[in-house]
C-alpha cells in the first residue's frame, strides 16, 4: 500500500494519468490541481510535456494569455484543457453564466469567455469539479455556455469517461471512502455503470514527484493551496 495520501494528491494523479502523452498543457487561472496535475505530468515525463498555466511568472511563456491560448487551439497546438462550470449536465453541457433564472440569475458566475471554442477545438477537454452533488451535476444546465466531447469528468467522489458515440457519460471509478450508490444518489443526471473499480491510488513515484519538485513549482502561483496540502510556507 502507498503512504497516505490526501483527496486532493488522488485527484492531482488522477488528472496526470488523463494527460500522459500530452505535447502541451494549457491550465486557466484559478485551477491549482489541474495545474499541479500538468506539473506532474511534465515531472513524470522528463520535461517532454509542455506546461502554460495562464497568470503564473514561473510556468507561463504567454505574454498576452487569452489571445495566445485562442491562437494556439486554433492552430492545433494545444492538446489538453479545463474546464467546469457551476453546472454540468449529462450531456457534458457546461454553464459558466449563472443558476436560479436566467437572464435574471439569482447566482451569477464569472461568464463563459471562451469556454465554448476552446471545448470545440482542443482534443483533451477535462470537466472538473471538486463538488459532486446534484447542485452542480444537473439534469440540464440553466444556461450552455460550452458543449462537446470532454475526453473525462473528474469530480471529489468519482471518475467518468465520455462515450461520444452515446453523448453519455460511464461511471469509471469510485474514489477511496465513497461507492457507486453514493455517486448515483448525489448525481443528477443519468450515467452508465459497467464494471465500475476504485480509483486507483497515488503511486510512490507520484508521491513523491508531488511532494517534491510539484509543490515547489505551484507555491509560487498558489501560495495558499501549497500551504494547505502540504504544509509549505
Amino acid at each position: 500500500m502507498n503512504a497516505p495520501f490526501s483527496q486532493r494528491e488522488l485527484l492531482i494523479a488522477v488528472i496526470a494519468r488523463l494527460l500522459e502523452g500530452c505535447g502541451h498543457v494549457v491550465v486557466g487561472a484559478s485551477s491549482p490541481i489541474p495545474g499541479a496535475a500538468a506539473l506532474l505530468t511534465r515531472a513524470l515525463s522528463g520535461g517532454a510535456t509542455r506546461v502554460s498555466i495562464l497568470g503564473s511568472r514561473r510556468n507561463n511563456s504567454f505574454t498576452n494569455g487569452g489571445v495566445e491560448t485562442f491562437d494556439l487551439a486554433a492552430q492545433g497546438r494545444i492538446d489538453a484543457f479545463f474546464l467546469g462550470g457551476g453546472q454540468i449536465d449529462g450531456q457534458a453541457n457546461i454553464n459558466l453564466v449563472g443558476a436560479g433564472g436566467y437572464p435574471d440569475s439569482e447566482v451569477r458566475w464569472p461568464g463563459s469567455f471562451g469556454s465554448s471554442y476552446l471545448y470545440f477545438l482542443v482534443p483533451r477537454v477535462i470537466l472538473f469539479r471538486e463538488e459532486h452533488s446534484k447542485r452542480t451535476l444537473v439534469p440540464k444546465v440553466e444556461f450552455i455556455s460550452a458543449a462537446g466531447n470532454p475526453q473525462a469528468l473528474l469530480t471529489g467522489k468519482a471518475l467518468f469517461s465520455w462515450q461520444k458515440d452515446k453523448r453519455r457519460f460511464r461511471l469509471e471509478s469510485v474514489h477511496p471512502g465513497h461507492s457507486a450508490e453514493e455517486v448515483r444518489r448525489d448525481t443528477g443526471f443519468d450515467f452508465d455503470i459497467q464494471e465500475v473499480t476504485a480509483t486507483r491510488e497515488p503511486s510512490e513515484e507520484e508521491l513523491a514527484s508531488l511532494r517534491g519538485p510539484v509543490a515547489q513549482a505551484i507555491q509560487a502561483d498558489y501560495p495558499d493551496f501549497a500551504r494547505k496540502v502540504w504544509g509549505l510556507n
